[in-house]
Parts: C-alpha cells; sequence; structure tokens
C-alpha cells in the first residue's frame, strides 16, 4: 500500500531492519503465517502504515497480528494507545506474547483465524454452576 509509510521509516529502511533481526517468537509466527498457509490469507510482516511498523498483517481482512516481549510491559499505554489508532483506520489487532507464540502456537493460529473469520473465540468455560456436575 503506497502512500502511507512516514518518510522517517522509509528512509530508515526499519521494516526491512526488523525482518532481518525478528524475534524467534516472531520467525515461529511467520512460518505459519506465510504463503497462503492459514486458510488462504495473505500476510505481511514488517509492514509499514502510517507512523507505525506492523508485525504481522492481512490487509485483505485489515488484520493486525503483534508480538509482545517483555519490553511491552512497560509501554503498555503506549501499545494501548498504538491499537486504539490501528483500530480508528479500520483495523483489528491481536497481540500475543512470545511465549505465546512458543509455546502455544496452535491456539494462537486458532484465535487468529477465528477472527479473521468474524467469529469470536470461545471464553474458557468457568466452573460448573452450583449443583452441575455433582453426583446425585
Amino acid at each position: 500500500m503506497q502512500g502511507q509509510t512516514s518518510d522517517k521509516i522509509a528512509t530508515n529502511h526499519l521494516p526491512q531492519k526488523l525482518r532481518r533481526e525478528q524475534t524467534d517468537a516472531e520467525r515461529k509466527l511467520w512460518q505459519v503465517l506465510r504463503d497462503r498457509q492459514l486458510s488462504g490469507l495473505k500476510f505481511r510482516r514488517q509492514h509499514p502504515f502510517g507512523n507505525f511498523i506492523l508485525d504481522c498483517v492481512c490487509l485483505e481482512k485489515k488484520l493486525i497480528v503483534e508480538v509482545d516481549g517483555g519490553q511491552h510491559n512497560q509501554q503498555a499505554e503506549d501499545d494501548q494507545k498504538r491499537s486504539e489508532a490501528l483500530a480508528k483506520a479500520g483495523f483489528t489487532v491481536l497481540r500475543f506474547w512470545n511465549n505465546e507464540v512458543l509455546q502455544e502456537l496452535d491456539a494462537v493460529m486458532e484465535r487468529i483465524l477465528l477472527v479473521a473469520e468474524g467469529l469470536q473465540p470461545h471464553p474458557h468455560p468457568g466452573p460448573p454452576l452450583e449443583g452441575e456436575g455433582e453426583p446425585k
């Protein structure tokens, strides 16, 4: 998508640098998103959009997948503002921690697919209601 990248990002070649310096979690996620492997969806990685560089984005579904490491604990407020700005541009933003991608990749992929298809993931079931599940 032309014309939407800030000059700072374009001049400093930040997307290319970030592609070369991926984290293990970003690399693992990209291996399963690339080449339309997830339900035929085309994802781009380290894609520039305005003043942001998006970890992975499916432009067709306006779905952004961000992989956050430990440094994001300190910048939670900035991440929230970024997500809100992207939502105003019509995107849905999914955020996963590095350890989720590295240890629970199937669950991450299922959530991405459900959101891409417009479905909401099922919440984890709570404990049984009082009286349910007890022997009679």
